[in-house]
């Protein structure tokens, strides 16, 4: 059975939840990345995304400068541990439509890498094809106004 750890990503750069979103931008940019893990110390707080950055912030007129990662990440955050089975997070990934899963250790929670759906096609194929249709599949829009 192969696990997480045989297929993840080791070095992680991550973002403080005081950084700016034009820090977060431009991480991105410089690492070629959508999403960056947000740490406070080691530990794993949340995620932003360019989707978070534009949505969260830039359609809601906050300045770049000025507005905090904390204010806009993603607190929900969908984790695995590296002892898990690739086969299980892959079906976890498709249930919830994530292309990426923050590994995290399993008694400290602290980061220890990520997992991607590209890491685990280019390392095991089992599965691959099932987790890219569920994550593929189109959503319906959340038009949920927030006041």
């Amino acid at each position: 059975m192969q696990t997480i750890q045989d297929v993840m990503t080791r070095d992680v750069q991550s973002i403080a939840p005081t950084d700016t979103v034009r820090r977060a931008a431009q991480m991105m940019d410089e690492f070629n990345v959508g999403s960056i893990p947000v740490c406070d110390g080691d530990k794993l707080v949340g995620m932003i995304t360019d989707r978070d950055i534009t949505v969260r912030s830039t359609a809601a007129g906050q300045a770049p400068e000025t507005t905090r990662v904390g204010d806009i990440m993603s607190t929900d955050v969908r984790t695995c541990y590296s002892s898990q089975s690739v086969d299980e997070v892959l079906g976890q990934m498709g249930n919830v439509q994530i292309r990426r899963v923050p590994v995290v250790d399993q008694t400290s929670h602290s980061l220890v890498g990520i997992v991607s759906l590209g890491d685990m096609a280019t390392k095991q194929s089992k599965g691959i094809e099932q987790a890219l249709e569920e994550i593929s599949a189109p959503s319906e829009p959340d038009r949920a106004q927030s006041h």
